[in-house]
């Protein structure tokens, strides 16, 4: 008998999400490791060589599932061809950072210390998590090394309202304008960036980067809207077009809220 295809994940992963909605979209069976239920999944995963999720693995063969391409590659699929330009990846970068700056200002100071389902991190965390992923492109962009370890960052003490979120957000913005204002063509062929789970195209990274802040913004606009807040701007499907998000918000296995389990349109 065939050994069976494993997903190592956690709740709120988007890369996660997106992964085993990848493989059941081909037909592919897997076995649901989620890491953060016991410790045989988390040892499981370390004992293959890895330390980080998403990972697909068959056997003692595994491969880091954030690239899609390399994902379809050790499950022996093709992979949907991208369809944006570097110029409209990184339009879609400045929409999201537009629409979840609103979302930080509009998130109650009573919701920030609410957890997420099935994961240590908070709204607060979760809203300033969106900026991170921008900061953790311009690391790898600038000649670094992009880290798992980076993601995980948390709000520092003295952000300590969703104001104080959007500004940190402003402050990203700038920089990632800054850079923006000196790519060029030639940089976007070019350019291979170093993150944990292998070096990575600028176009690669630059798209990863705009869906997984566009999903993490959705998931902000849930939490909020949960609140009783009615959003003053929000994600359009114009603003998502090309960008390959799960359909589901959350999580397929852990709903974010009792009606999340329905993908999102």
């Amino acid at each position: 008998m065939a050994e069976p295809f494993r997903v190592f994940w956690q709740p709120g992963c988007s890369s996660c999400l997106k992964a085993k909605e990848f493989l059941a979209r081909h037909g592919i069976p897997y076995d649901s490791v989620n890491v953060l239920e016991g410790d045989d999944g988390m040892a499981a995963l370390q004992a293959l060589g890895a330390k980080s999720v998403p990972v697909v693995s068959k056997g003692t063969d595994f491969v880091f599932a954030q690239n899609l391409g390399d994902l379809a590659a050790f499950v022996g699929v093709e992979r949907d061809a991208r369809t944006l330009s570097t110029r409209a990846l990184v339009d879609k970068v400045r929409r999201v950072i537009e629409v979840a700056e609103t979302h930080a200002r509009q998130l109650p100071d009573a919701a920030l210390a609410t957890q997420l389902p099935g994961r240590d991190r908070s709204y607060r965390d979760l809203a300033y998590h969106i900026f991170v992923i921008t900061e953790a492109f311009l690391e790898s962009a600038g000649g670094g090394t992009l880290t798992f370890e980076f993601f995980e960052r948390r709000p520092p003490d003295s952000v300590k309202s969703g104001a104080d979120i959007a500004a940190f957000g402003k402050e990203v913005t700038k920089r990632f304008e800054d850079w923006a204002s000196k790519i060029t063509p030639h940089d976007a062929q070019a350019q291979a960036l170093k993150t944990y789970y292998g070096d990575q195209s600028l176009d690669d990274l630059l798209e990863r980067t705009a869906w997984h802040m566009a999903q993490h913004t959705r998931q902000l606009e849930t939490v909020i809207e949960a609140q009783g807040v009615v959003l003053s701007d929000r994600l359009s499907e114009e603003d998502l077009a090309g960008l390959p998000l799960p359909d589901h918000v959350y999580d397929d296995e852990v709903p974010l809220e009792p009606d999340s389990q329905t993908p999102a349109s």
